[in-house]
């Protein structure tokens, strides 16, 4: 197996630069630049040195031993001053070395998941950690790559795995006289195990939007401040204001984090009757992306008047209230009302999440229904007695196998070249 080495930390310029070696030579790479193997996990301060003995740098050597590092092999970091040339000549005295060659994208995390360091679970979460751009990101992805949802898909594991073995002892000695009736306790760990799974299904959705982002849509008629809006919430100006109606001819998007939460704010065409033909599929547009997304603020000139029926969690204000005034008003001309509609919509957001689970991929909701419908059929089978418990095992032994796809151990081959190009080199 070749030894591979990365900058793992951003390139350019900066105070400190980290490069990482993992693999059988890595060691080796310590003794070459630094002189010396340090002791695992116990920084050294070391002239590293090329081939002919030129000083490259100074910089701290940490050696960590397999079994005990990140990708479960040998490991041996370099923290280098933040230097372009420094970082690029380091990078060519390991090239030069045999056996030793530049990291794919992703291929230290993958190293990490083929050692049992990680499941693909986690994988998947750092991956999202990484990319988390909102405190409900950062939580979400670090309890999955902590190994909450893997805990959880273990102890199904083990649920389904009980039950089978009770199940398959019955039928190894069913031309025996042996009195124990073992329906009652597969029943209770059956049941444990669909009630712990459909739980997290139901809170898929949930979870999926904190990963991916919520969608919030500002509609209402022509020239109610909607652009405005958008663009004092935004802190920039996003779209273009105009008191002539129309002026928006499509849906302009806005990425902002409210509360701690990833959110597209949705500017859309002013809703009312229009011989123009653009400004007819603008509005055609704005209809439909209005009822897509997750919530709607709806800037109303009358407040019992709105341009389509507000759906639960909608928020209904009145159009351009400068200043405050009785009822719900809001005005991105002045700010007034602003903060008040941040809130509530921080509130309804936070409603929508109190139930989130931690499966938040297409690809782990999908496993998780394939192993519920399997578990289902051997719960409907249960109560028709021993003569099918053959099976009845075999379904279970179906679920436990979805729930090891669920963790990447096994029929996913195919999906990890996809995951890990997302990585950056020298992670």
């Amino acid at each position: 197996m070749d030894t591979i080495f990365a900058l793992a930390s951003a390139p350019g310029k900066a105070g400190v630069s980290v490069l990482r070696v993992s693999g059988p030579k890595a060691a080796q790479s310590a003794l070459s630049l630094a002189g010396i193997v340090p002791e695992p996990r116990v920084a050294s301060l070391r002239k590293l040195r090329d081939q002919n003995g030129g000083v490259l740098d100074e910089a701290l050597v940490l050696f960590f031993p397999a079994g005990a590092s990140f990708t479960g092999e040998d490991v041996v970091e370099f923290q280098t001053h933040g230097s372009i040339s420094v970082v690029q000549a380091l990078l060519t005295e390991l090239r030069q070395m045999e056996g030793f060659r530049l990291a794919e994208a992703g291929e230290f995390t993958r190293r990490a998941m083929d050692n049992g360091r990680m499941d693909l679970t986690q994988v998947e979460a750092l991956s999202d950690l990484i990319e988390a751009e909102t405190e409900a990101q950062r939580q979400l992805a670090l309890s999955v790559l902590s190994g909450n949802l893997s805990t959880k898909v273990e102890s199904w594991r083990a649920g389904l795995v009980r039950a089978a073995a009770l199940l398959e002892a019955t039928i190894d000695f069913a031309d025996e006289d042996v009195p124990v009736d073992v329906t009652e306790e597969v029943q209770d760990l059956l049941q444990a195990v669909s009630d712990g799974m459909n739980q997290e299904l139901r809170g898929f959705e949930a979870s999926e939007r904190v990963r991916s982002g919520f969608e919030i849509a500002i509609v209402g008629p022509p020239n109610a401040g909607k652009s405005t809006l958008l663009n004092y919430l935004a802190g920039r100006e996003a779209a273009i204001t105009s008191e002539i109606a129309g002026t928006t001819r499509d849906v302009i998007e806005v990425r902002m984090n409210i509360g701690g939460y990833s959110v597209t704010l949705l500017d859309t065409a002013g809703i009312r009757q229009s011989t123009d033909v653009l400004e007819k599929i603008g509005i055609e547009r704005a209809l439909d992306r209005a009822r897509q997304a997750d919530i709607r603020i709806h800037l109303v000139l009358d407040l019992e008047k709105t341009e389509f029926e507000p759906l639960e969690g909608d928020i209904v204000c009145l159009a351009k209230a400068d200043v405050p005034a009785e009822g719900f008003g809001v005005s991105g001309k002045t700010g007034n009302g602003a903060p008040e509609l941040l809130e509530q919509v921080k509130h309804e957001l936070s409603n929508r999440v109190q139930n989130s689970g931690l499966i938040s991929r297409e690809r782990q909701r999908n496993a998780l229904m394939d192993g519920v419908r399997a578990l289902d059929q051997a719960i409907i089978l249960l109560p028709d007695g021993p003569e099918f418990y053959e099976v009845i095992s075999e379904e279970l032994r179906s679920s436990a196998r979805c729930l090891e796809v669920l963790l990447g151990r096994i029929d996913v081959e195919n999906l990890l070249d996809e995951i890990f190009l997302n990585f950056c080199v020298g992670k």
